[in-house]
């Protein structure tokens, strides 16, 4: 499946879900996605855009830091852009709904 191409967003994600399978690497890609929104939120309050800068660095570091040294694959990230983003985010808010007992 490595080598797969994917038609659409729906086909990718299991795909997706598979290559986060080691609790501590998902757990990193929260952290990081927390720290993304955290960073944002405070540029906006400090009206500082040079927050911005660190946006990729937490939320590439953590994800990153989960792939090499706990799923010990490479991040979808390089063959999968756009997909891989937005599995990133649809994880993150499933795994808030379920955090949160959101149906």
């Amino acid at each position: 499946m490595a080598n797969a191409k994917f038609a659409s967003f729906r086909a990718f994600y299991p795909y997706y879900l598979a290559e986060h399978s080691h609790p501590t690497c998902r757990a990193l890609h929260y952290v990081g996605s927390t720290l993304v929104i955290s960073i944002i939120f405070i540029s906006i309050i400090l009206q500082n855009l040079t927050w911005l800068w660190w946006v990729p660095v937490a939320g590439y570091g953590c994800a990153w830091i989960g792939h090499f040294f706990f799923e010990h694959n490479k991040p979808a990230t390089f063959k999968y852009p756009f997909y891989s983003f937005l599995g990133d985010w649809v994880m993150y808010g499933k795994w808030l709904q379920n955090l949160l007992g959101i149906k």
